[in-house]
């Protein structure tokens, strides 16, 4: 009788100490989950913030230039998109065909729209908000064998010129050379001169051929375009990696 009472008291010990380790489980899984779930939280969060920051920023830079240039850009044949791209579309202003000149017309336009566009630009408050201003140089699509046989190639090389022709113009204005060092420092970090070629051509739409799946608008596809990004864009490019991943 003993030895049939040990043993069961021995079950029962057994069976607790197992009860006891599942609850210790338990309780283990339970702060894991807890762990995790705040941790998700706390990414999404700082996702929300910099999402909220990416379209405060836009929001704001495009308010402030369309406030400054809205008369002027509709006498200049300007447009200024959402994305804040500033696109000089008429091309009998801005280059001769297959030249790198800049013409009379379109330095008078330089002459008014830099300054301007850069007082604002170099406000203190975007000072951590900008991380490129690309200076675009589009081109048709017909050969520039001038520079290139290969037409793509040739119209890279035009586009290029074309868009470090601006830049020196900037660099050669009274503006730029009145800069502080710091302010020329930040700005030659931010500025980048790009030739597209005929890579993004516009269709009579002013929409980008290669997304409308229309014929292109040589006209249209010839320009200058000054483009903003900002550094939330590539925060958000960044989180949709992550996201995709």
């Amino acid at each position: 009788m003993a030895l049939g009472k040990k043993s069961g008291n021995g079950s029962e010990s057994n069976w607790i100490s197992f009860s006891d380790i599942m609850t210790g489980l338990m309780v283990i899984f339970m702060f894991i989950a807890i762990s995790y779930i705040v941790e998700v939280q706390k990414k999404q969060k700082e996702r929300d913030i910099i999402f909220e920051e990416f379209k405060a920023t836009k929001e704001q830079l495009y308010a402030e230039l369309e406030n400054e240039f809205k008369d002027d850009f509709k006498d200049w044949e300007v447009e200024l998109d959402k994305d804040l791209s500033i696109k000089f579309t008429n091309p009998e202003v801005l280059f001769e065909s297959g030249q790198t000149t800049i013409r009379p017309y379109f330095s008078e336009m330089l002459t008014e729209f830099l300054p301007r566009y850069f007082s604002i630009l170099m406000q203190n408050k975007y000072a951590n908000k900008i991380s490129e201003i690309r200076i675009e140089g589009h081109t048709d699509n017909l050969p520039a064998l001038k520079f290139d046989n290969d037409p793509y190639i040739g119209n890279i090389m035009l586009s290029q010129l074309r868009s470090a022709q601006v830049l020196k113009y900037f660099r050669n204005m009274d503006y730029y050379r009145n800069l502080s060092p710091t302010e020329e420092q930040r700005l030659q970090f931010w500025i980048t001169a790009n030739g597209l070629s005929y890579g993004r051509t516009l269709d009579d739409n002013k929409q980008m051929t290669a997304l409308s799946g229309k014929p292109a608008n040589n006209d249209m596809s010839r320009r200058v375009e000054f483009r903003i990004v900002t550094t939330s864009e590539t925060l958000v490019e960044q989180v949709i990696k992550e996201i995709s991943k």
